[in-house]
């Protein structure tokens, strides 16, 4: 299990031990909450990209719950169509893309960000994504990979903790200060490589750099070998979500990637926004 791994695992347990215990760093459900349904999601965000097919106990160790009640959630699961089983393992099928249909839909930005991303990539020759803020994660909800950098696949809902990536860092530096504040002080950051920076103080002076800067370059604090860095993507003056160029120690040092790629990446990211912006006056019209 690489680092990143191990921090994702790290993490999801957290923030489940967080919300089940009210300790202030996570919502605390209301009256109006559904357990069960919040356990059933967790059973289909057990299931990755690095662990697709899983057999009951695989499921129940992930997600914390006992044999019994996963085993209910999951054959409920292949009832629906959401899963579907050999009587000893697991796996989602093609149906769970339709719980995420209505927002990527309603949402533009992969349609708009993509060609703009292709376009970036055969420019560059590297890999590039597109993402969103959820709480201190970034989701990915667009990619063109050119040759895999990374121990872990990365694909659209992949999520990675914000402070260790330079998509999250150019995300966070949008914030308004007391939100970034919130969002710093509830999680709790994790040393994924030596590179990592953890200090809270030393994370907002860097994130105040990037938001005086207009980019960020993230150097090894994901994964050993990984370089990357982002530009955040506007739409009517606000940051809508955020861009990167990805590549390894090898292929490109820092000074390169914030010489050659920078230009590059920001035009690419203006182009989205103002791409976004038509989009929504079309929409009006």
């Amino acid at each position: 299990m690489s680092a990143v791994e191990a921090a994702a695992g790290a993490d999801r347990a957290t923030a489940a031990a967080a919300e089940a215990a009210g300790d202030g760093s996570a919502r605390v459900p209301g009256e109006q909450f559904v357990q069960s349904l919040a356990r059933g999601l967790e059973v289909i965000k057990a299931f990755t990209a690095e662990l697709p097919v899983q057999t009951l106990s695989d499921v129940a160790r992930g997600t914390g719950l006992t044999r019994a009640t996963a085993r209910r959630f999951l054959l409920t699961l292949v009832e629906l169509g959401y899963v579907r089983t050999d009587g000893k393992q697991f796996s989602l099928t093609p149906r769970v893309l339709e719980l995420g249909f209505g927002y990527l839909s309603a949402l533009t930005l992969p349609e708009v960000a993509q060609p703009h991303l292709e376009q970036l990539a055969h420019e560059l020759g590297e890999s590039t994504s597109a993402s969103v803020l959820d709480g201190g994660d970034i989701v990915y909800v667009a990619r063109v990979p050119v040759r895999r950098i990374m121990a872990v696949a990365i694909t659209v809902g992949t999520r990675f903790p914000a402070y260790a990536t330079s998509m999250g860092r150019v995300l966070l530096a949008s914030l308004p200060e007391p939100e970034l504040d919130r969002l710093l002080d509830a999680v709790q950051p994790v040393g994924l490589t030596p590179r990592t920076l953890t200090d809270r103080e030393v994370l907002r002076t860097e994130i105040a750099v990037v938001r005086e800067r207009g980019w960020a370059a993230v150097d090894q604090e994901l994964e050993v070998g990984l370089r990357s860095i982002a530009a955040p993507v506007r739409r009517n003056g606000r940051v809508v979500a955020a861009i990167n160029v990805s590549t390894t120690v090898g292929a490109a040092t820092i000074e390169r990637i914030e010489a050659d790629f920078a230009p590059a990446l920001v035009a690419a990211a203006d182009a989205i926004g103002a791409d976004l912006e038509l989009t929504r006056l079309g929409r009006r019209r």
